[in-house]
């Protein structure tokens, strides 16, 4: 006996909504990721500047969970940003020409600047999330 077309469509509609679910939970965090591969070293994994650089660099690696409690309760998007595209130079990320990360976060990058700035965004955004509350 062959399924009518009713029966044939639900039961696809049902293997699409259920491997949909399964996709919904293996998403990428694309902040964490990029949290992880370039800022956990000297940072941390929680943000405590606790990172295993901590006593390898020879200044105190600061704590990004209080970025908001240290700028009155609000967290310094712009500031935060503009540490990471290396607009705002700090000595410790290196120069522009040679930042720690390589070419990862600048305008010099191999990659499109919607990518490398999606990147960015992702990043700033988890940054924000690691705030103490």
């Amino acid at each position: 006996m062959r399924p009518t077309n009713a029966v044939a469509t639900l039961a696809g509609a049902a293997v699409i909504a259920v491997s949909g679910i399964g996709y919904a939970e293996d998403k990428t965090d694309l902040g964490k990721r990029e949290y992880d591969s370039n800022c956990a070293v000297c940072h941390g994994k929680g943000g405590k500047g606790d990172g295993p650089y901590t006593g390898i660099i020879d200044r105190r690696i600061p704590d990004l969970t209080t970025l908001s409690k240290n700028n009155g309760g609000v967290f310094p998007f712009a500031r935060v940003y503009a540490t990471i595209d290396g607009t705002d130079i700090l000595k410790a990320h290196g120069t522009r020409d040679m930042p720690i990360w390589g070419y990862e976060y600048n305008e010099f990058s191999y990659q499109p600047e919607s990518y490398v700035r999606a990147r960015i965004l992702a990043l700033t955004e988890y940054i924000y999330r690691l705030q103490g509350k």
